[in-house]
């Protein structure tokens, strides 16, 4: 069983989770933009985001993590309070695991999505959150998707898993 049939196994069983925060990120390296919605265009990425512009059909148009994944992270880090901001990733979801949806496709709001691949945190991470910051991050840092479907996505929408 190849491991896109083992998590399609396992799908069924997903609660929808919620989505939480937004953040775009208009140049590389730059502050994010918080806001309360966005247009997810299909086959680039979230309008206003840098990676819309970047190579279209890119498995990486959209980066997830989980407010879940943030506390783990919080607790291994010893930070109190950590802004999704400085953790680089596009959107924050809670109550699913997305570890679990990876290669599965899931919808939030009007747009669909498939999660290709895990986010693996980089070594600006030890920048942003110390020392030891990146292997605080490691398995908790989120899942990298595809637009496959355009759509408005908001605050507060649910994260619903799709069967494929």
């Amino acid at each position: 069983m190849t491991q896109k049939q083992l998590f399609a196994r396992y799908l069924k069983d997903l609660k929808p989770g919620k989505l939480e925060w937004i953040g775009l990120r208009p140049k590389r390296k730059e502050d994010l933009h918080i806001v309360d919605s966005v247009e997810a265009l299909a086959g680039l990425g979230l309008e206003g985001d840098h990676r819309c512009s970047k190579t279209p059909g890119s498995a990486r148009q959209v980066t997830l993590i989980s407010a879940e994944f943030i506390q783990m992270i919080e607790a291994y880090t010893g930070i109190e309070q950590i802004d999704p901001a400085i953790l680089r990733r596009n959107l924050v979801v809670s109550g699913i695991n997305l570890n679990a949806l990876r290669h599965q496709q899931f919808s939030i709001g009007a747009a669909r999505f498939e999660a290709t691949a895990l986010c693996h945190p980089c070594v600006r991470m030890d920048q942003a959150l110390g020392q030891g910051g990146t292997a605080a991050m490691l398995g908790y840092g989120g899942v990298c998707a595809r637009i496959l479907e355009s759509g408005v996505i908001r605050v507060g929408d649910l994260l619903i898993p799709l069967e494929s």
